[in-house]
């Protein structure tokens, strides 16, 4: 109830802001833009207080006083015109939230519920398929956080700074802090945001689109991505099997019951990277979700004060630079792709605006405001775990065309047929819409351009596939032209007899990737965490302190870890490589504990350990020796999976 309270304050605080700054705005618009202002502040305001008292009930205490400044200042510049009030536009707008968002956001509650962590009746917890591999990491992050120091450490790299953005983490770090239990901290807001994110998507559409058809398929486009994958699932799929059965049903049974057999995700053999936004980024990759909820609300203000309503308004302009300023802690790539969208919407408008000299102006102060807001986030932390050396190594380096050369060893597609294949009809949509004379089309190509060449020759981290976090932001705007061109051939051909044949099946070619992709990951489940397990993490977490160190394996499943929330020597490199840290000497340190515990000492001094976790994971992986352990330390914990000793 505290946390639900506590979170509540911070979104009305959010939108009675918004109301003060646009009242001119719709009034969803503005409950839209004021909820994901109230997430914005649940996550830096905690923060703030964080730096001083550590991630504590104190804290978030404290973390008010910046909340109530935050609204003095709102109040003391607030626009004074009478709020908008609720009119045709709204109920319109509220009508397509009913048919889109509604939809979208039942499917995203059920897969937050089923994959973050569903306990089942005989205590196992289980996930899905997307989140098998991240989930753990972002628990550790949740669950290590609280009752701790700030600026946090990475709890599977003991005395190593975080530099991955954290935000997001932190902000459900609150609701477990505040009573959540650990499954519900991670689930509501995840569920919250993945509506705000939709409802952003269909307003942001309606606003660069114009259209209301348009819009709508826009949104389509955006997170019912696919491609042509299935073809590659049903091909030759016309016989029948060896016991008799359809060909055809087993290749969907293998879709249903495989592990990543989807038509969005088959790297190999088959190339297929474009993978469904809601299956696998939004739920599992909670980083992703929480920019690119902070970053839609960015890219609205950006348009509308350029190309929209609100040209020329000063709030909206610091309202934009404050808001793109605080993204890099939550979400770096998004932070990156705002730039990039601005600087290239710049070039545009300097060439073809009259009064340039006033428009520069204003990107001018809203970049200036942006850089303020964003320095000590990209030196202290973002820029830390890029070009930082010592157990970090930098992976900057130029990579033409992504993931279809990878390691730049050469191209396994021809260039346009990777994102034919990858994209499907959309990705054709755009290449007409490029060919049109629309200078609103024009203006958002405009601002894709960047994100692709950027994303197209620089590889930022050493898993070449995250730079689809990049992809994806101006695959959203092209996603519009796209719509658009849509839209216009259907004027055109609607007279034709054949136009609704064609048109059932551009959208059966267009959507069945997808919908075969999330069909497959709503019935996904896997156990992450048997009983046994639990019952471990669950007593290292209420009968251990909260700074005890932990030495574990390096298994990516760890209950010590993601449950319990307790620091370890080292995780897995399934995280730790992709974050660009060497893990080699804490590997042989960690093997040398649980091979010969009698010569542990130094080690377990060295890195502070208080207690070492030996479970059917350490036995398998070293060949550890319980007996061992037994005549060296204090047995604390003792269950049929694993053993937890305390280090005297």
């Amino acid at each position: 109830m505290i946390a639900a309270l506590y979170a509540c304050l911070y979104l009305a605080c959010g939108t009675v802001m918004v109301r003060w700054f646009l009242p001119q705005k719709s009034l969803l618009i503005r409950v839209w833009l004021g909820l994901c202002l109230g997430f914005l502040m649940l996550m830096w305001c905690p923060a703030l207080g964080a730096f001083a008292l550590g991630f504590t009930v104190q804290a978030h205490i404290l973390a008010l006083l910046p909340l109530a400044l935050f609204m003095l200042g709102a109040w003391c510049f607030r626009d004074r015109r009478t709020p908008r009030r609720w009119d045709a536009a709204d109920r319109q707008l509220a009508l397509e939230m009913l048919w889109i968002v509604l939809p979208l956001t039942v499917l995203g509650g059920y897969l937050q519920y089923t994959h973050t962590v569903r306990v089942a009746a005989d205590g196992a917890w289980h996930v899905g398929q997307s989140t098998y591999g991240d989930l753990p990491m972002h628990m550790a992050f949740v669950t290590g956080i609280t009752d701790h120091a700030f600026p946090p450490e990475y709890p599977f790299m003991v005395g190593q700074q975080l530099s991955y953005p954290f935000l997001m983490d932190s902000l459900s770090s609150t609701f477990y802090l505040l009573g959540f239990s650990l499954q519900a901290s991670l689930a509501v807001p995840g569920t919250v945001m993945m509506a705000l994110l939709y409802t952003g998507v269909l307003i942001l559409a309606r606003s660069m689109t114009g259209g209301k058809k348009a819009a709508i398929l826009a949104v389509l486009f955006f997170f019912l991505n696919g491609g042509l994958g299935f073809l590659y699932n049903f091909d030759q799929a016309a016989g029948y099997e060896w016991d008799g059965s359809l060909t055809l049903v087993s290749r969907i049974r293998a879709i249903l019951e495989g592990y990543y057999q989807t038509p969005t995700n088959q790297p190999e053999p088959n190339n297929l990277r474009w993978s469904n936004l809601i299956a696998d980024l939004l739920v599992p990759q909670r980083t992703l979700l929480g920019g690119y909820c902070m970053v839609v609300p960015c890219i609205y203000l950006l348009w509308e004060q350029f190309h929209g309503d609100s040209r020329g308004n000063l709030r909206t302009l610091c309202l934009l630079g404050i808001w793109g300023g605080l993204l890099p802690l939550i979400h770096t790539h998004s932070f990156l792709a705002l730039g990039l969208m601005s600087l290239g919407l710049m070039l545009y408008d300097a060439v073809h605006e009259k009064d340039r000299k006033n428009v520069l102006l204003q990107y001018l102060l809203y970049g200036g405001i942006a850089v303020v807001c964003s320095a000590g986030q990209l030196f202290g932390f973002t820029f830390r775990q890029v070009f930082q050396g010592g157990e970090h190594v930098s992976f900057v380096r130029f990579q033409f065309n992504w993931v279809n050369n990878p390691s730049g060893q050469g191209m396994r597609d021809f260039y346009f047929w990777f994102y034919i294949k990858n994209i499907g009809l959309p990705f054709l949509l755009v290449l007409g819409a490029a060919f049109e004379k629309k200078p609103r089309m024009r203006a958002l190509f405009a601002m894709a351009l960047p994100i692709v060449l950027v994303a197209e020759l620089i590889r930022f981290q050493p898993n070449e596939y995250d730079n689809n976090k990049l992809f994806y932001l101006a695959w959203l705007l092209l996603c519009m032209p796209a719509a658009d061109y849509a839209g216009m051939l259907w004027h055109r051909l609607r007279t034709l007899r054949a136009a609704r044949v064609m048109a059932v099946a551009g959208c059966i070619v267009t959507f069945l990737s997808a919908g075969l992709t999330l069909w497959r990951e709503c019935v996904s489940d896997y156990v992450a965490f048997g009983a046994p397990a639990v019952e471990a993490g669950l007593y290292a977490r209420e009968e251990t302190e909260p700074s005890a160190v932990f030495c574990t394996g390096t298994q990516h499943l760890n209950p010590v870890l993601s449950i319990a929330g307790r620091h370890i020597v080292c995780g897995p490199d399934l995280w730790l490589y992709w974050h660009g840290i060497d893990t080699s000497l804490r590997k042989q340190e960690i093997a040398a504990v649980y091979t010969a515990p009698e010569n542990a000492g130094t080690i377990l001094e060295k890195y502070q350990v208080d207690y070492i976790y030996l479970s059917s994971y350490e036995r398998s992986d070293y060949g550890a020796d319980p007996q061992r352990f037994d005549a060296l330390f204090e047995k604390v914990f003792e269950n049929s999976e694993a053993s937890i000793y305390k280090v005297r």
